[in-house]
């Protein structure tokens, strides 16, 4: 899947990013930061999990997430300020060259939470 040049400019900014995924016990979000984000070349997310324990048995239960992250110094479709909805799939990664890339330059990750788009919508 081709990122839009617009979501890359967003991770370059300062703001919040939204997982939800959804478990036995219902559904679970937990944040992380645009900066963490790191984009493979085949066009899949790679942030970094500190904790994510809920996440983690989420995904394990059924892999399929949302995420949504903006900033508003990058001008949207309306103004300034803009959005992004993720769907895909993700998994935990506790070794390899994902996991790799990540523990390099966070040393306190304990995995990576590889997600996989099926859809990116711009929402603003």
């Amino acid at each position: 899947m081709v990122i839009p040049e617009t979501l890359l400019e967003v991770l370059k900014q300062d703001g919040v990013v939204a997982i939800a995924t959804l478990g036995q016990d219902g559904p679970h979000m937990v944040n992380t930061w645009n900066s963490y984000i790191r984009v493979t070349e085949d066009g899949r997310f790679l942030i970094p999990a500190g904790y994510m324990q809920q996440t983690e048995a989420n995904v394990a239960f059924n892999n399929q997430v949302l995420v949504t992250l903006g900033s508003a110094k990058v001008a949207g479709q309306h103004g300034p300020g803009t959005g992004f909805l993720i769907k895909g799939q993700a998994a935990f990664l506790a070794s390899g060259p994902d996991f790799d890339v990540l523990k390099a330059k966070f040393a306190w990750a304990r995995a990576t939470l590889a997600i996989t788009p099926e859809s990116i919508t711009q929402t603003l």
